[in-house]
């Protein structure tokens, strides 16, 4: 088995460009907005849980440290490095902190309550390869486990290029070349370039029938940063209480908004293993 386009990501992922990801920029929103989704969503600990290409843990760590049973795998071995280092630092212990491809977890059949797939699914670009990705999260979950999966939208490359277009040094839109690539992302939903390299984003709709189509219920599609991108200055507004909880509360709001959906950059699907497959008894 072929790891995840590893000759074409991995190297960066390697050099540790997750660091702090997640607290910077949209990945403030992202983090935030996930955070309380899975709150609400998760069975109360000390259920298991497995973050598969969960990177260096910031969500493991934060399970863990809410009593949860956490086992993280990561693609990358500088990733896994970090957790280690992570953990030390912070005090907290995981189950696990491994290296796996995520097509292929070394846990046992039905032994966990849920799932978060935060990466993989946007790293594959052939559908019968997301499909297997799918496949594996179902044998390792409980009837009725609950699997989360983060995916970056079709539109993402393009709302960023517009953005900046004409401002000082970034004159993208002008090239054709990278209107070409914006148009493939768009129609195909296959991304090349950026610090991300190749990978595959998603449509909700097709998001949602992938999802259920692996055997899951009714995958509920959020747009976790919805409009929220387009606020000037971020970081600096992110650190005024009042002002972040407003922001929130309009991704709350439009997170769900069919219409609005695509201008999120991010989605978070929900969705619950089914306990037959092709069946609809949950």
């Amino acid at each position: 088995m072929e790891p995840l386009n590893e000759k074409l990501f991995l190297d960066r992922y390697n050099k540790g460009i997750e660091k702090n990801r997640l607290h910077k920029g949209l990945g403030l929103i992202e983090f935030a907005r996930t955070k309380e989704i899975l709150l609400e969503k998760l069975p109360p600990a000390p259920a298991v849980i497995y973050d598969i290409g969960g990177a260096y843990g910031e969500y493991a760590f934060w399970l863990a440290a809410l009593g949860y049973q956490v086992f993280l795998y990561d693609l990358s071995e500088k990733n896994i490095e970090m957790a280690h280092r992570f953990g030390k630092k912070c005090g907290i212990t995981l189950a696990c902190a491994e290296v796996a491809d995520a097509r292929n977890i070394p846990r046992p059949d039905e032994s966990a309550d849920a799932i978060l797939l935060f990466g993989p699914l946007y790293h594959l670009t052939e559908k019968e390869e997301r499909s297997k990705c799918l496949a594996e999260c179902r044998r390792l979950l409980k009837p009725g486990g609950l699997l989360f999966t983060a995916n970056i939208t079709a539109y993402a490359s393009t709302l960023h290029f517009v953005s900046v277009y004409d401002k000082k040094r970034r004159p993208a839109l002008d090239k054709d070349d990278v209107f070409r690539g914006l148009e493939r992302t768009v129609k195909t939903g296959v991304h090349t370039g950026g610090g991300l390299g190749l990978g595959y984003f998603h449509k909700p709709e097709e998001l949602k029938t992938e999802i259920e189509d692996a055997g899951f219920l009714d995958a509920d599609i959020r747009g976790v940063i919805g409009p929220c991108w387009l606020i000037r200055n971020l970081d600096r507004v992110w650190r005024n209480p009042t002002k972040r909880e407003n922001i929130l509360r309009v991704v709350r709001l439009l997170e769900k908004e069919e219409s609005l959906m695509g201008l999120s950059t991010h989605f978070l699907s929900i969705s619950k293993k089914q306990r037959y497959l092709h069946d609809d008894r949950s």
